[in-house]
């Protein structure tokens, strides 16, 4: 059984699972298919917008995509959930890709 197999029956016995929802996501931007980890991520940040590594990776996915001006709001987006919950790695981080984008 594939990992991407494996992850989506994980996640129909816990649909409400943050992390699983991150790891397939994760799965499927190494199989090239940025769609359906878009998607995933949209998800997830709908449902769980805390979930700040996310932002990161969705940013990155629709940098690569050429969609400049949605990642650049993922980033802010992602900045201001980091603040909330007081990670300051992740912000950096974001900040950092941002700044890249943005400069």
């Amino acid at each position: 059984m594939d990992r991407i197999t494996k992850l989506q029956e994980m996640l129909a016995q816990s649909p409400g699972d943050s992390f699983l929802q991150h790891a397939l996501a994760l799965e499927f931007i190494k199989r090239g298919d940025d769609l359906k980890a878009r998607r995933y991520f949209e998800e997830l940040l709908g449902s769980d917008p805390m979930y700040v590594g996310s932002y990161y990776h969705l940013a990155k996915l629709l940098e690569r995509n050429g969609d400049t001006s949605a990642a650049i709001a993922t980033y802010e987006k992602g900045m201001e959930q980091a603040k909330k919950v007081q990670d300051q790695h992740a912000y950096n981080e974001l900040r950092g890709a941002w700044e890249e984008l943005t400069f």
